[in-house]
């Protein structure tokens, strides 16, 4: 379910891509210096979002750093520190062990047991910390496991615990911006969850696993429909962000949610209909 909250970078200023990247190394370098190397197997496009908009939105003290690191050892990068980093990282901990959890139940991956173990103790001190909030996503993610495994088709209900636990993540504190940050959270998890399902379907259907949109994929408008509804989510969430006092990065998150997420759209579309390899069917 991650990666799908990525910039399109064809279309972003080259100033700008040199700030994404310095918030996507910044949050590399978070994970590591909190919570060990073994941790930086999980960094992800989406959390490094999470703190582009916390940074924009609240504009806290932000350090930068000029750092070797081991994937780019010949230069220097330049790498941003503030806490709403330090916060994505944490976020990043979270959803990653919980996803280990679920491959776990689901697939019995040993691999994802085994980084679910490393990852175990810091995921409890963060827990500690936020014990409200991981509760709220760890509940949001078992009802979605319990249903998906009944069978259930609905898919307003199924996107809509994606969208509460994206909700208690893009909501950092209880001020005023929080029920505009968790409205462009629900929004924002319910079109992921969409968007992961419509991504997989051709798999599932391989494998013969669950996806909620098999019997949907039948009818003869289902990709005009599913865009339709992909559009109507992450409008929503577009509508919210709108009202949010961003200047600062304010043309990367456009980026993202006007374009890069659509970029990931399009990929998922041709691959399902074949015209990634010339195909039409």
């Amino acid at each position: 379910m991650f990666g799908y909250v990525i910039v399109n970078k064809p279309e972003l200023k080259i100033k700008d891509f040199d700030i994404y990247r310095s918030f996507y190394c910044g949050l590399c370098q978070c994970l590591k210096k909190e919570f060990g190397q073994l941790s930086r197997f999980s960094l992800n496009y989406d959390m490094t979002f999470l703190a582009i908009l916390l940074t924009a939105l609240y504009e806290p003290p932000t350090e930068e750093k000029m750092k070797r690191c081991m994937v780019h050892p010949m230069q220097k990068r330049r790498m941003y520190d503030n806490i709403y980093l330090s916060y994505a990282a944490e976020m990043t901990i979270v959803l990653t062990y919980l996803k280990c959890e679920d491959n776990w139940q689901d697939e019995h991956s040993h691999t994802s047991h085994m980084y679910q173990k490393v990852l175990k103790h810091r995921y409890e001190s963060i827990k500690q910390k936020y014990p409200e909030k991981v509760t709220r996503i760890e509940e949001a993610l078992i009802a979605l496991g319990e249903e998906e495994k009944k069978g259930t088709r609905d898919l307003d209900l199924l996107a809509s615990y994606t969208g509460r636990f994206m909700a208690e993540i893009l909501c950092y504190k209880e001020d005023v911006w929080a029920p505009t940050l968790r409205t462009m959270g629900d929004y924002l998890g319910r079109y992921i969850y969409l968007l992961d399902a419509y991504d997989d379907l051709e798999e599932d259907k391989k494998k013969q696993c669950f996806n909620p949109l098999l019997e949907e994929a039948k009818k003869s408008d289902f990709d005009e429909r599913m865009r339709t509804i992909l559009e109507l989510m992450i409008s929503a969430s577009c509508e919210a962000f709108e009202i949010l006092p961003v200047i600062a990065y304010a043309d990367i998150i456009r980026n993202v949610l006007y374009s890069g997420i659509w970029a990931k759209y399009e990929l998922a579309r041709k691959k399902r209909t074949g015209e990634e390899d010339g195909r039409s069917l």
